[in-house]
């Protein structure tokens, strides 16, 4: 046993060492100006843009969450992540991600936060985009980390605890975010997501050929799993699952890490060459993540309490030392997830909140050193929070999805339509916030039989709901109000060039 954990183990540092190496070697080539740590100074290619979407996207709630959901309600969490938010985010990308490319390279923006700050005249608006997405980033970040210490425990069969496993990968992520910036960033998520893409393909693989072949998992899951054969039905019913991909989808749009990839493209063709490809790309790996779990249901896997399922699975019917590579594949979508969120994180913090509000002459170095001790303190935050276990990882990352998505309709219609004022970004913005947080922190009330506030309504999920009430609110209350004198209405809408 203690062989078979020090190969796990051993497998998983040298992967770690590998990354690392990746960020120095970039922390040599970034220079110390802020475009350049934050957004490799807008020069990503194709295959490293594809990729660095694809890895960062891809975080604990894919690789462990998605797998664990299979194994317990059945394979139609492909239909939500692999097909429709396939084809969904790769339709924002192109109606969110390349206006806002014309718009941020004009214009110098880095992050979200500072292109409406400056379309809209308003530090205060730049403050609450900024505030909102830090407040819905800090239970993500976790999320990872809760990743981290379940798929150690499973991997272990529990011989190396939760809090050692998060409190790793923590360290991790700070000392490699401290160092590389994006371009570091990006050219490991490259890395990852190859990596991934390979391992997931070699365990479906691997578990057909020790279970029997195809046929003999698809006689188990009939058997076992009667009901996992059926097209919907128990927690598939229509309403969640497009519930679930629409807020989903949207909410991607808006994460940090997601977002500031939109300014990065090094021309229009690369831009469009990406999205174009994104689906292909997710159904790719979701498929097989999310068929081993449901290949799991039907072989009787016992999952111990704290653990995810895949890990537990390839324990059963693959090598160690195979079981931990593969894991090492799913540390690396967290770590790809995490770098690029911490990474954004405190880019959010030092120029739409450090800057305006606290040194608005600090020196690029001096922001950058901030920036630095943001993400120690930011990570360092989230590791604690991750140790009271607040949720499932779905119910933790689909928490995050929902707040996000919330903002992104507002930024869409300020996008396109000039006509959008001040007020009406502040109400459409706050106003769905504030329902959307009543909902989640509140528990559900009933009045005479009806629900006051429920988790659904006329059986769609409050976060759809919010999403509404943030448009009607934006443009009913653009409608009636005026611009005020120092918003630039034409900011978006002026002569831009792609290339």
């Amino acid at each position: 046993m203690v062989s078979a954990l020090g190969i796990q183990l051993g497998i998983i540092g040298i992967y770690l060492v590998v990354a690392l190496a990746i960020g120095l070697l970039a922390y040599r080539l970034t220079s110390r100006q802020a475009e350049d740590y934050y957004l490799a100074g807008r020069s990503i290619g194709t295959v490293v843009l594809l990729f660095t979407t694809f890895a960062t996207l891809l975080s604990a709630f894919t690789f462990f969450g998605g797998p664990d959901l299979a194994f317990r309600a059945g394979p139609e969490w492909i239909l939500v992540m692999g097909v429709m938010d396939g084809i969904l985010f790769a339709i924002l990308w192109y109606l969110i991600g390349y206006k806002q490319w014309l718009v941020g390279k004009a214009h110098g923006y880095v992050t979200l936060g500072e292109m409406l700050g400056d379309r809209f005249g308003s530090t205060r608006l730049r403050a609450l985009v900024a505030g909102i997405s830090l407040f819905w980033l800090f239970p993500y970040v976790m999320l990872q980390q809760m990743g981290a210490g379940e798929a150690i425990v499973g991997l272990t069969n529990g011989i190396v605890p939760y809090w050692a496993g998060a409190a790793g990968i923590t360290v991790f992520m700070i000392a490699y975010v401290v160092l590389s910036g994006l371009r570091g960033v990006a050219w490991t998520d490259t890395l990852q997501g190859l990596f991934m893409l390979g391992v997931v393909w070699l365990a479906v693989g691997w578990v057909a050929a020790a279970a029997g072949g195809p046929a003999a998992l698809s006689n188990a899951l009939v058997t076992n799993k009667p009901e996992f054969v059926a097209l919907g039905g128990g927690l598939y019913t229509p309403q969640f699952i497009i519930s679930s991909a629409i807020t989903i989808a949207f909410g991607v749009a808006m994460f940090p890490q997601i977002n500031q990839r939109f300014f990065v493209a090094k021309s229009a063709k690369v831009l469009k060459r990406s999205f174009a490809l994104w689906p292909v790309l997710v159904v790719l790996l979701f498929v097989p993540a999310f068929i081993l779990g449901s290949w799991a249901a039907g072989l009787g896997i016992s999952v111990p309490e704290g653990a995810n399922v895949l890990p537990v699975l390839l324990n059963e019917y693959t090598p160690v030392w195979f079981a931990a590579l593969v894991v090492a594949g799913a540390m690396a979508a967290m770590m790809s997830s995490s770098d690029s969120m911490l990474l954004s994180g405190s880019s959010y913090f030092t120029r739409d909140l450090y800057r305006p509000f606290v040194a608005p002459d600090a020196s690029d170095a001096r922001e950058a050193w901030v920036a630095r001790l943001g993400v120690a303190l930011f990570a360092t935050l989230t590791f604690v929070a991750s140790l009271f276990r607040p949720g499932t990882l779905i119910e933790v990352g689909d928490t995050a999805f929902g707040g996000f998505a919330q903002m992104a309709l507002p930024v869409i219609v300020a996008l396109y339509w000039t006509r959008t004022t001040r007020t009406g970004m502040f109400a459409g913005i706050l106003g769905a916030q504030v329902f959307y947080l009543a909902h989640v922190f509140v528990p559900p009330v009933e009045v005479g039989g009806m629900a006051v506030l429920g988790a659904t309504y006329l059986t769609w999920d409050y976060a759809l709901w919010g999403m509404l009430l943030s448009l009607i609110l934006t443009v009913g209350v653009s409608v009636i109000t005026a611009a005020a004198p120092d918003e630039n209405q034409y900011r978006f809408s002026e002569e831009l060039r792609a290339d």
